[in-house]
């Protein structure tokens, strides 16, 4: 071996130590059970640390109340509070008389069920009061077991951040939990239990193994590259893996955010020109009247929000201010506030009075007539700018003189609105039947736009535009429980995207010949996975994570 390859090697392995060794300095809590070394769990540590109980039910009255205890003193609260000599059979409930272990006063009559250890929630020896819910009943367990020695409550989330810690689920089973115990509508449910299951956390604990079977292999390369034992192509069938690992990584990055929003639900927007009807399709959606509504044009000046069960989807829903030129102060910035919504919503329903729709010629096709409705409301003066600076074969700036294929360009790539707009045609029983009928026909053979007809004052329509709605938010959502599992987090997102950059660099450095480097962007993978799945962890990280659990998880 040469003298340069050989002081390279030894500078790598220099880096490897101190990775390691700033590992294990790392500040540790005495609930932490395990260490980490490069990725790897080297031990797991015996119960440490004080037992904790906590309710774990809801709170007010109810039927039954559940109290949780684990830790190592977990099994004395079944001696001292159940007055019994010996434990209950494992995961089986057994009827028993609990009292108070220092006066012994009866509290209540009630199940108890024994968890020993590693089989419980935790990993630790666990226990359950199952008790009758009145609040008296449950102020006498908790006062009781608190006076227990080395027994304290538990801090919110720190029954799964034991479970964590002591191996029983993965960051993202923890965050799956937490989904699931804050899911709303029933799309939510589904995802956050699929999650919860460890499909997602499989899925990245198999790319975790396929880097760090390519990483063995460069390092081995680079310590045995000499030697005759080594197969010629290796390094060629690892570049072949990262690309495979970069192909499905960016397949799962390319999902239009549909876990996100089915996990933070969908926001809604509904814009259009004052008095067309937005603040009344609000309450229609709503069926209680969540804005005012008035002849006046300018009434709603700020944004008006309420959150929604669609189908099963979560929506948050805004109603905005009429989008019109103006010399009021309050209301040009309710106008602003209305602009910059729409940018950011996921969903735009667009609300046109279906007799101005009427007004306009037949002969115009529909793309035309939404661009130039958006560019009078002021939502495609930037897209205008954008697409005379990209356009090469059109030097006119006129609309009118732009083919519809490239109005069709300007209105999907370059508006806020993009290809997510619903067209809410109001007002529809001010029309003739002639001219609803003559409307009709010149949008049924419309596929660039979905298109509703309703009257608010009459519900013609509503029904069948809340069909369509909820299938924009199927789309826009997926099918939390088919193909593969949905990204949910912006963190993993984050991540994620970090390992596509260290795969990138390990290409460069491969076509340096830099094996060393490529070598190290590998190890970088890892972490930044092992950042998702908390292989690799700091406990800034996990406060952020168990800081939204309630006490009693």
């Amino acid at each position: 071996m040469s003298k340069y390859r050989f002081l390279r090697n030894l500078l790598y392995k220099v880096r490897i130590l101190d990775s390691i060794t700033s590992k294990l300095n790392e500040p540790r809590s005495c609930q932490q059970t395990f260490y980490q070394v490069g990725c790897r769990r080297l031990s797991t540590l015996p119960q440490v640390g004080d037992t904790i109980f906590s309710l774990s039910s809801g709170y007010g009255k109810c039927g039954v109340a559940v109290i949780r205890v684990s830790g190592p003193q977990a099994k004395d609260s079944i001696h001292q509070m159940c007055s019994a000599r010996s434990l209950p059979s494992p995961r089986k409930t057994q009827l028993r008389r609990i009292v108070d272990p220092m006066t012994g006063e009866p509290i209540d009559r009630g199940l108890v069920i024994w968890f020993p250890s590693p089989e419980s929630f935790t990993g630790e020896d666990c226990v359950e009061f199952q008790v009758h819910g009145g609040s008296a009943v449950i102020a006498a367990m908790v006062t009781s077991l608190g006076n227990l020695s080395k027994y304290r409550p538990a801090e919110p989330g720190e029954f799964t951040k034991r479970a964590f810690m002591n191996g029983k689920l993965d960051l993202t089973e923890v965050e799956g939990l937490g989904d699931l115990i804050h899911a709303e509508t029933e799309a939510q449910r589904k995802q956050a239990l699929r999650q919860m299951e460890g499909d997602l956390g499989k899925l990245y604990s198999g790319w975790r193994d396929r880097v760090m079977k390519a990483a063995a292999n460069i390092e081995a390369f680079i310590d045995f590259s000499e030697s005759e034992s080594l197969e010629e192509d290796l390094l060629s069938e690892v570049t072949a893996e990262v690309d495979r690992l970069n192909a499905e990584i960016s397949n799962h990055l390319n999902d239009h955010r549909c876990g996100e929003r089915l996990r933070n639900g969908v926001h809604v927007v509904i814009v259009g020109k004052p008095n067309v009807g937005k603040s009344t399709l609000l309450n229609t959606i709503c069926q209680r009247p969540a804005a005012i509504v008035s002849p006046i044009p300018g009434t709603t000046r700020d944004v008006v929000e309420t959150a929604l069960n669609v189908g099963g989807y979560p929506v948050l829903l805004s109603d905005t201010a009429g989008l019109r030129d103006t010399e009021d102060v309050i209301e040009k910035e309710g106008v602003n506030r209305a602009i910059q919504r729409a940018e950011q919503a996921d969903l735009k329903i667009l609300v046109l009075e279906a007799a101005d729709l009427c007004k306009l010629s037949k002969s115009t096709p529909i793309q035309d007539i939404i661009t130039d409705y958006l560019k009078d409301l002021g939502l495609l003066s930037d897209s205008l700018t954008k697409f005379k600076s990209c356009s090469t074969n059109n030097t006119s700036t006129d609309l009118k003189s732009v083919s519809n294929n490239s109005k069709l360009q300007i209105y999907q790539e370059f508006s806020p609105f993009g290809s997510d707009v619903l067209l809410v045609l109001n007002k529809c029983d001010l029309l003739l039947d002639s001219d609803l009928s003559s409307l009709e026909d010149f949008l049924q053979n419309n596929e660039q736009f979905a298109v509703c007809f309703i009257s608010c004052t009459s519900g013609r329509g509503v029904e069948e535009f809340l069909k369509v709605l909820q299938q924009k938010l199927s789309i826009m959502c997926g099918n939390p429980r088919s193909g593969n599992p949905s990204l949910t987090q912006a963190r993993y997102r984050l991540h994620l995207q970090k390992c596509q950059g260290h795969l990138h660099n390990y290409k460069h450095y491969m076509d340096l010949g830099d094996v060393v480097l490529a070598a190290q962007s590998l190890r970088k993978v890892l972490y930044d996975i092992g950042k998702i799945t908390g292989k690799i962890t700091s406990e800034d990280i996990l406060d952020i994570v168990f800081q939204d659990f309630c006490i009693g998880k």
